[in-house]
């Protein structure tokens, strides 16, 4: 029994400690909020996979993360919203470096902890968070009540019926009150009303974030654009097309999009695919695709349009697995397969197209004859060239009805020839460096002296 409790309080003590981890995996932006959700003691919240790092979770997504959160748990709900939220407000006064004793949330803490499942969003999109309230609004299908500890102590909530109450907490740094200080009071009051939901005996689902940031950096794009400064009028701007998508019955599971899809047989002129891929009304089928949890496969039928070389097919079949070396899971991009007429040639593309599960994989070029990611495997694969720009593709861990990537995982490797210039050079200055200070450390002063009032040194001559 002292075990189990004791693993009980281990796990507990996690949970505030992972917030402030995952806060602080993730890039600062000028338009990011956190959101933080929980449920009471004895209910769990649907285990939802943690975004990317990184990752910036839109509109869209959060309605995702709010119908999975909200599909089993209590539909009395407690929003806290505080005027302004960053993810620097948690880690500047949330005792991170180890004072817990000077935290500004301790109540916020002991709530993570006494929760089995908190949910964590480390940046959420300013507008998103905006809308958190008329999102849970349409969920529920109640109109929001705005309420404040001392109403809250008059009224009574039924376990059955769903309930939104908002509860506003202020932001201020003016000359009477410190951030620290207006964050300790708001953590308060949101223990104030923890308790008296714990006091009624009611299930209830938390969720603590703010209207916009506290902290807005500008970006330097902003900065730089002044009535001084020359642009182009009326410049040319690229239309991007969106990606292509292939839907099972579980939703959206395969991701593709590329600059240009070339393909060229036996050193004839290059074919791009990609018009007919990506633009609207392309005449591209996705017949005979499929997808599991792992495996993938995304057939582009392209029927006829690809002439002389009718029918013509483009698959790429990809598979993911558990890695324990790295402790999670990562998806390869098998074989990429050319099927015309009735041969097919095969690549091999999982030695350099890979990336995690949960990201997707991008990389510039992708080829078959020049630093090739795509390696042949049958006789046939060694007539054809393969161009790939801009490519892009995911094949796992698409959130349902969002239509970009996840956070890219880059081919382009992190050591470039100017990084490993400047290394050597850096070493070799180095062993310079070391090897005068080597000889300097050998010299030797003099330590015997002739003594001018002792005898004199006698040095007998002889012929």
């Amino acid at each position: 029994m002292a075990g189990s409790e004791s693993l009980s309080k281990m796990r507990t003590k996690m949970a505030f400690i992972a917030l402030l981890f995952a806060l602080l995996s993730t890039g600062s932006c000028s338009s990011q909020v956190p959101l933080v959700m929980w449920s009471s003691e004895g209910y769990t919240l649907p285990q939802l996979s943690s975004p990317a790092a990184g990752h910036i979770i839109s509109n869209v997504q959060l309605m995702a993360y709010l119908n999975s959160a909200l599909g089993s748990a209590p539909h009395n709900v407690l929003l806290f919203l505080q005027d302004k939220l960053s993810k620097d407000d948690f880690t500047r006064y949330g005792g991170v470096f180890g004072n817990k004793q000077d935290s500004a949330f301790p109540n916020l803490e002991s709530a993570l902890q006494s929760s089995s499942s908190p949910l964590v969003l480390p940046a959420l999109s300013w507008l998103g968070a905006s809308a958190v309230p008329s999102l849970l609004q349409e969920k529920l299908g109640v109109s929001p009540l705005s309420v404040d500890p001392d109403t809250l102590e008059h009224l009574r909530f039924n376990a059955s019926e769903n309930t939104l109450l908002v509860i506003n907490l202020p932001y201020s740094s003016g000359a009477y009150l410190s951030c620290k200080d207006v964050l300790r009071n708001n953590d308060e009051v949101i223990g104030k009303v923890l308790n008296i939901m714990k006091a009624q005996s009611v299930p209830y689902v938390a969720i603590y974030t703010g209207l916009k940031p506290s902290r807005v950096i500008e970006e330097p794009s902003l900065i730089g654009q002044s009535s001084m400064s020359r642009s182009l009028l009326q410049a040319v701007v690229d239309e991007v097309k969106p990606p292509l998508m292939f839907n099972s019955t579980r939703g959206p599971c395969i991701m593709l999009w590329a600059q240009n899809l070339n393909v060229s047989f036996s050193d004839k002129e290059w074919i791009d695919l990609g018009p007919s891929t990506f633009a609207s009304g392309g005449s591209v089928s996705t017949s005979g695709s499929f997808c599991n949890e792992t495996n993938s496969k995304l057939v582009l039928d392209y029927g006829s349009s690809v002439s002389p070389y009718n029918p013509f097919r483009l698959i790429f079949s990809m598979s993911q697995r558990r890695y324990p070396v790295s402790a999670r899971n990562w998806f390869t991009l098998d074989t990429v397969e050319l099927v015309f007429n009735t041969l097919t040639a095969t690549y091999n593309g999982s030695h350099g197209i890979y990336a995690p599960a949960e990201y997707s994989f991008h990389c510039q070029n992708v080829n078959n004859f020049r630093n090739a990611l795509l390696v042949p495997r049958t006789q046939n694969a060694t007539q054809w060239r393969i161009l790939f720009t801009d490519f892009q593709i995911q094949g796992f861990s698409i959130l349902n009805g969002t239509t970009d990537f996840s956070y890219a995982s880059d081919c382009a490797g992190f050591f470039t020839p100017g990084i490993w210039m400047g290394l050597i050079t850096s070493l070799l200055m180095l062993l310079i460096l070391t090897y005068g200070l080597h000889m300097i450390m050998q010299l030797r002063s003099m330590d015997r002296f002739d003594d001018p009032k002792g005898p004199c040194i006698s040095v007998p001559q002889s012929e």
